[in-house]
């Protein structure tokens, strides 16, 4: 049997694959631990399609060129622009290749004298680099995986391949098929892996996007998200409907935003989607603009990216919904009958609209993004874009160029061949940055920078662009806390603290009725009331999801009425609800007292100075007034 080949960081790994390959041809048999589990089970692939790894090149073009080319044209007019940024952006260190779904190669841009090298003459326009004729490479292996692939130095299964490494993300058409991949191979070991990565998966998210309106030019083409500022990005949802609201074809994401499989998507009417007649949705789309719809899903904003010139409006299409008057009131509403944090959002609101930053705490679920488009409504920039980015949702390969856009062009249409950044899209509107705290810190750097200078550039273009935003932040994170321990920078967090305002938990605030009625009231539900027992189940909860637990009990609740019930109670929630309910209830007694006795050793020990105790405990000095006027009544 083979020993074990194991390799530790002090060995050289190409001296090991060579090993191993040597093992393989004397013995027949890969040995164990040697490669990680993807790449052994791609070598064994290799093996039985009866390759031998230590085989000299293979100058052999499998298929005629202009044949090849002429078949993929759909394919290869989507990727131009985007091999064309690629170039732009790693061009100098290797080489960007176009294969398509059999692994062909279809173009070769970027350091093309590495094609001199012994190792890679058989790579050229034409040739075919699939697992069963060239082993494992990351152009064969990522259409056979079907997924984003890696092949480092030293694990080509080829020996003459060892000296490159390769990232490779394969192309889904509009029906879900693989029919192509883009790769990136270069001379060494791949650095970082994880940004090639990046940006490999935001290309072949715009040739995808690109594909959909080359397959389907007379049809209506729909980009969709759960939040308007994702319209236009590699996350957006495509759908390609016909004009009487069937769906032809849908995309990866679209899939999981909807929560349906393709093959039960295709096929079906819009109006089943999200719950609207197919030509009233239609003919509002077809007017411009964004379109916002409450569906079983939630609430998605949908935008036509592609209307067929033959398209009708038809009727005029229902007003578009408008946002909410951009007025102080607003707020009010938001801060109930709490008067102290009426006071701070009124300070925040005064910040904002003379060019301070505002820095919102608390902890998830208290309602971040609420306050930050109220504080938006009710300032002067109120009529110009709110633009949101979610900095620990997004990847952290695309925060940067999510933030900054890359290489301003044009895509299909108006943008081809770029990004531009969440900051550009927010210029003379409101940027919030939610989950600050979670910003890589390399990332930090970039961004102070731009906030002092309010300037931006993006990837891959040397000029810079002037740049007016307001800049609202918010974090669940203990930001000094993490200026302590080095993991955010101590110049931006003042930078961005330039107005704070900490959103109370809902087990802190003392009009939970009023919230309870808020929330009825935008589910439509203003005819609808607690009884006494739920009422009290609610009052005694310490709500640790917030406002948005809040809001999923109610609304799920509300789902469970019969027709004509106005009243909810404890029969109206689900079992496994009411043991969330009930099993951390707060208890009225020994809790409450030794709350209390926290608070009076607290400011004990800094002699009355309500600050001092308030930062001693962790919380701001409006929670601990507000505890103290609690445990005392």
């Amino acid at each position: 049997m083979a020993q074990n080949i194991r390799i530790t960081k002090a060995t050289d790994p190409l001296h090991e694959s060579r090993q191993a390959r040597l093992k393989l041809v004397s013995e027949g048999e890969l040995p164990q631990g040697v490669l990680r589990d993807e790449i052994d089970a791609s070598w064994r692939r290799s093996l039985g399609h009866g390759l031998s790894c230590l085989e000299g090149e293979r100058v052999d073009l499998t298929h005629d060129l202009q044949l090849l080319l002429d078949r993929n044209r759909l394919l290869i007019d989507a990727a131009t622009p985007e091999l064309e940024y690629l170039v732009s952006q790693q061009g100098k260190g290797g080489l960007i290749i176009l294969g398509d779904a059999q692994a062909n190669v279809l173009a070769i841009e970027g350091r093309t004298e590495y094609l001199k090298d012994a190792g890679l003459r058989d790579l050229r326009p034409g040739s075919c680099w699939s697992e069963a004729i060239r082993g494992t490479n990351a152009i064969g292996t990522a259409v056979v995986e079907g997924r984003p692939t890696l092949i480092n130095c030293g694990e080509h299964y080829l020996d003459r391949l060892s000296p490159f490494s390769c990232t490779s993300v394969p192309l889904r058409d509009p029906q879900g098929r693989v029919m192509g991949v883009i790769d990136l191979t270069r001379e060494g070991v791949m650095a970082q892996p994880q940004d090639n990565l990046a940006t490999l998966m935001l290309a072949a998210g715009n040739i995808e996007s690109r594909m959909f309106g080359l397959c389907y030019p007379d049809q209506l083409l729909l980009a969709f998200h759960s939040r308007p500022q994702y319209l236009g990005s590699a996350w957006h949802g495509l759908l390609a409907l016909s004009l009487d609201g069937e769906v032809l074809a849908a995309n990866e994401r679209a899939c999981e935003l909807l929560q349906m499989r393709r093959d039960a998507l295709v096929g079906r009417r819009s109006s089943d989607l999200i719950g609207e007649r197919s030509p009233q949705f239609i003919a509002r789309l077809l007017q411009g603009g964004i379109s916002s719809v409450q569906t079983a899903k939630g609430e998605f904003f949908f935008r036509a990216l592609q209307v067929p010139r033959h398209a009708s409006l038809g009727a005029p299409a229902p007003a578009a919904r408008t946002p909410a008057p951009s007025k102080p009131q607003v707020l009010e509403e938001l801060a109930g009958r709490d008067g102290r944090f009426a006071r701070a959002l009124r300070m925040a609101r005064q910040g904002l609209a003379n060019d301070l930053p505002v820095l919102l705490l608390g902890e998830t679920g208290t309602g971040k993004e609420v306050v930050a488009r109220a504080l938006h409504q009710a300032s002067p920039r109120a009529d110009k874009p709110f633009v949101a980015v979610n900095c620990a949702a997004i990847p952290e390969g695309l925060i940067e160029s999510e933030l900054f856009g890359y290489r301003e062009g044009a895509f299909t249409g108006s943008r081809r061949g770029g990004m531009v950044g969440r900051l550009m899209q927010a210029h003379g509107g409101t940027l919030f940055l939610d989950e600050i705290g979670d910003m890589p810190l390399a990332l930090q750097a970039r961004l102070l920078r731009v906030l002092q200078e309010r300037r931006v550039a993006p990837l891959g273009a040397g000029e810079e662009q002037e740049i007016d935003v307001a800049v609202i932040c918010a974090t669940h994170r203990d930001l000094r806390r993490l200026v302590q321990d080095k993991h955010f920078r101590e110049d931006l967090y003042y930078r961005i603290n330039g107005v704070s305002l900490r959103l109370p938990a809902l087990r802190e605030r003392d009009d939970l009725a009023g919230m309870i009625g808020t929330v009825l009231a935008k589910f439509g539900a203003t005819d609808v009331s607690l009884d006494k027992d739920l009422t009290e189940l609610f009052a005694g909860y310490d709500w640790p999801g917030n406002i948005r637990q809040l809001e999923m009990v109610l609304r799920s609740a509300l789902a469970m009425r019969e027709a004509g019930e106005t009243v909810l109670g404890l029969d109206h929630l689900t079992d496994s609800l009411l043991d969330d309910l009930t099993a951390t209830t707060r208890q009225p007694g020994s809790i409450r007292e030794n709350e209390l006795e926290l608070i009076r050793a607290a400011l004990d020990r800094h002699q009355g100075n309500v600050s001092a105790a308030a930062d001693a405990l962790g919380i701001s000095r409006a929670t601990l007034y507000r505890k103290l006027k609690q445990l005392r009544g």
